[in-house]
């Protein structure tokens, strides 16, 4: 009994929610190419793609690029057994996204930086907190276009009634997206791009007010960034965990 004790204190379910095209479906590929669940994350069908995502398994999902149907995807990571919990976005499906979420420990809200909380973000959410599972957002595709961290930051509190509490910061955004500050070690983790994103990327980690990263960054977004650390740690909201579970 106890050996089954310690194998469910193991265990971490979390299901992946969003609007349609947020990005859902790939960024539970990259947990699995991170965690080292598969060795490539392949690209959901399109023109020029011949391969889709590993948890697109239905002729439909792979013929429309879209998720239709719940899957769950485990592996182990860090001493945990990780169930990864993709449902689908599209509102015609979303019956199935709410069974599966009577299943999870908790919710990785997804949102398009470009977009912004959108309407069946917010169906989502209200059913996680009708079921008082807690979430973190995770705010996609910085490396495109995006709004503004903080109107999406405003935008989440206004739209969803909950506060805010940045665990990382992202550092441009578009062509100019060079990385993500992480606030608890505060480090800046500055990413090597690769050819595709079917595979890890390299990482540069360093301190936040090394003057190398000047060089790297260039000054308008070091100073950007030195700015946005100061605020945040000035006036931002400081995130706790017991707060979080209860």
């Amino acid at each position: 009994m106890s050996d089954f004790i310690e194998q469910v204190k193991k265990r971490r379910t979390f299901a992946i929610i969003s609007h349609p095209d947020a990005g859902k479906t790939t960024l539970t590929e990259k947990l699995l190419l991170y965690g080292g669940a598969i060795q490539e994350a392949g690209m959901v069908k399109g023109k020029r793609q011949s391969k889709q995502a590993v948890s697109d398994w239905m002729e439909i999902e792979k013929q429309r690029g879209i998720t239709v149907t719940s899957s769950v995807l485990q592996f182990n990571y860090d001493g945990f057994c990780i169930n990864i919990l993709d449902t689908p976005g599209h509102q015609d499906f979303s019956e199935d996204t709410y069974r599966t979420l009577m299943a999870a420990d908790s919710a990785v809200m997804v949102i398009d930086g470009s977009k912004g909380v959108e309407d069946q973000t917010r169906k989502l959410f209200k059913v996680c907190a009708m079921r008082h599972i807690p979430i973190f957002t995770f705010i996609n595709k910085m490396d495109r276009e995006a709004k503004d961290p903080y109107e999406l930051m405003e935008e989440i509190e206004r739209e969803l009634g909950v506060e805010t509490c940045a665990v990382n910061w992202p550092i441009g955004c578009g062509k100019e997206f060079k990385g993500v500050y992480e606030r608890n070690n505060k480090e800046v983790i500055r990413f090597i791009p690769v050819q595709g994103g079917k595979k890890e990327v390299d990482v540069e980690i360093c301190d936040a007010h090394d003057e190398h990263l000047k060089d790297e960054l260039g000054d308008v977004l070091y100073h950007q960034l030195q700015d946005d650390i100061e605020l945040l740690d000035g006036a931002g909201a400081e995130f706790d965990y017991r707060e979080f579970k209860r």
